[in-house]
């Protein structure tokens, strides 16, 4: 595969799925020492990369979840932040400014805070009650964030009875890099076509639904355009007919993501409109692929997993192609702002 390191990928991966029991433990502290809410703070992409498992949480569990942004909460506070409140704050480098702030304001007010973090000498780590250090780069961290995220989600419904199987689960996610390795490997060369077909495409809409949606939102937002300069329009697949569909025309780019949660009609909707008015159309389904070991209950949890292993895939493929190093930046941490 093209500038991979599988050996690399498993060991970043395989780290995350070993944070299972570490967080489980962490999460039945907070509750017995009388946790009532739950917040997941973050910045930029790592914030979006939590909302899988904050939706969870909102939609299958009673227990208060709450997914805000962090340089805002510090600035408007929240009521239901407090000393019975488990704060979870992700950073790929453990020094975000925007999180070690949220971090100190949300400790002033008695919270327990959880960091997912890919460094250990760093704020973010040293500041919090229980930190997961898992390191990671840009082309990896996705799928570690997607995974340690939904282990605390899951935690949090187990030990209120409201989700029965976490070992068992954590389990077949300990199996799961392997299988998206596999993935990756069968994804290749259509990977290569996608990147040859977009590499000149100035602008994509990308839409998706349930827990697609993030994965949309983020590879627009912080792929597409933070590291391709590409413009996008990511827009959730239950507003694309309440005013992004006038866009639509011929040559104009579309990408779908189809996870497999009950979100899935939403963009299929989207799917059978799209054809008559532009032909270039890409979609990309994760019950397309195979993942030996991973039971259909748990599949639709890892849909965003499986996105973010495909969509890297694209992206090596695509820096090449363009000529534009996924590293390079005009103004993100190279001046002041």
């Amino acid at each position: 595969m093209l500038n991979f390191d599988e050996k690399r990928f498993l060991r970043i991966q395989s780290g995350a799925a070993s944070h299972a029991g570490g967080i489980y433990r962490a999460v039945q502290e907070c509750l017995e020492q009388g946790a009532r809410n739950l917040f997941f703070l973050g910045t930029g992409g790592a914030a979006i990369l939590m909302m899988p498992a904050a939706q969870m949480l909102q939609r299958q569990s009673s227990f208060p979840t709450f997914l805000e942004m962090s340089a805002e909460l510090v600035l408007t506070g929240h009521g239901a932040l407090g000393s019975d409140s488990i704060v979870v704050i992700p950073s790929l480098s453990g020094t975000t400014k925007e999180s070690v702030a949220a971090m100190e304001f949300c400790k002033e007010k008695g919270a327990k805070i959880i960091t997912l973090i890919g460094n250990a000498d760093t704020p973010l780590a040293k500041g919090a009650d229980y930190p997961f250090v898992n390191f990671a780069e840009d082309d990896t961290s996705c799928e570690s964030f997607y995974l340690q995220s939904l282990f605390i989600s899951l935690a949090v419904m187990h030990l209120r009875g409201e989700y029965a199987d976490f070992d068992e689960t954590a389990q077949e996610l300990v199996r799961l890099p392997h299988a998206l390795l596999n993935v990756k490997k069968a994804y290749e060369e259509r990977a290569e076509q996608i990147a040859e077909e977009i590499k000149d495409e100035p602008y994509h809409i990308i839409t998706g639904a349930g827990s697609s949606w993030p994965e949309a939102f983020y590879y627009g937002m912080c792929i597409l355009e933070e590291m391709q300069w590409i413009r996008t329009r990511p827009v959730h697949a239950s507003d694309f007919f309440h005013g992004t569909l006038e866009l639509v025309e011929k040559g104009v780019s579309v990408l779908l993501l189809k996870g497999e949660d009950p979100a899935r009609p939403l963009v299929e909707r989207v799917e059978r409109f799209l054809p008559e008015y532009t032909e270039k159309v890409r979609v990309f389904d994760t019950a397309e692929f195979s993942l030996p070991g991973i039971s259909a209950q748990v599949r639709p949890l890892i849909s965003p997993v499986i996105l973010a292993t495909l969509f890297e895939r694209i992206s090596a493929h695509l820096e090449v192609k363009r000529n534009h190093p996924l590293t390079t930046r005009r103004y993100y941490k190279r001046v002041a702002y």
